[in-house]
């Protein structure tokens, strides 16, 4: 579908011009996202906001003259359908419940680690499709709302790495929660291996594990022809 091959499109606002370029060779090492622009300052900012709209914007706190909880506040008011990833050095938690509280979709502390901000985009990326797959319907219920929110939220049971088995890799986990969830009949291991890029038994021996561990559960679905194959769906919160 249209919806599914949709590229976000990304301005970083840092004024760093070092920092922008490294910030921008990560993501555009995640499969789905595009840098249009970079900004340097408040001006440029704003001048590049109403020439690209970009989707997201990946904003530093800290800008010249300026700062950028502000700037976050600008863009929740003139640009609605842009969203907004804080990325900065402040540990303040003043500075986190501000941005948390004016609607940025993440906040990471510097230094930027590319697993991090990889994780962050694959969380966005499937956020933005469920919001377009949604618009494109016209129409929306409980379990798309549902969905749409579970997708936003970092909480992922079990997902963090040093609780995981030998083998299990977070990032992996991650994209495979996630397509289950947007999955409404389910999904059996050869759907999952195509969906992620993975091969059968890898992808059946982390679903094994989510199902293990309470994330999914599995049922029997019986098909004409063959044995029954074992189908994994998310528990309902």
């Amino acid at each position: 579908m249209e919806h599914q091959n949709q590229t976000v499109e990304v301005l970083i606002v840092e004024d760093d011009v070092k920092i922008a370029e490294i910030n921008r060779r990560f993501i555009e090492k995640v499969d789905g996202f595009h840098v249009v622009g970079i900004a340097t300052d408040l001006g440029q900012a704003k001048e590049q906001l109403e020439i690209l709209t970009p989707n997201l914007v990946l904003l530093d706190v800290y800008l010249p003259g300026a700062n950028g909880l502000e700037m976050l506040s600008f863009i929740r008011q003139h640009y609605r359908e842009t969203d907004v990833i804080m990325i900065t050095a402040a540990k303040e938690i003043d500075a986190i419940r501000d941005a948390i509280r004016s609607g940025a979709f993440d906040y990471i502390i510097k230094p930027l680690v590319f697993n991090r901000l990889q994780e962050t985009l694959v969380r966005y990326l499937n956020f933005h499709r469920e919001l377009s797959r949604m618009n494109q319907s016209g129409m929306i219920n409980q379990s798309d709302v549902d969905r749409l929110m579970s997708g936003t939220s970092k909480k992922e049971t079990n997902l963090d790495t040093s609780f995981l088995p030998k083998g299990i890799d977070k990032l992996t986990l991650v994209k495979i929660v996630q397509a289950i969830s947007s999955a409404s009949g389910g999904l059996t291991a050869d759907q999952i291996a195509k969906e992620i890029g993975v091969s059968r038994s890898t992808g059946r021996r982390y679903l094994e594990h989510l199902v293990s561990s309470g994330d999914l559960y599995a049922d029997l679905s019986y098909g004409v022809v063959g044995r029954p194959e074992r189908v994994y769906r998310r528990k309902k919160a």
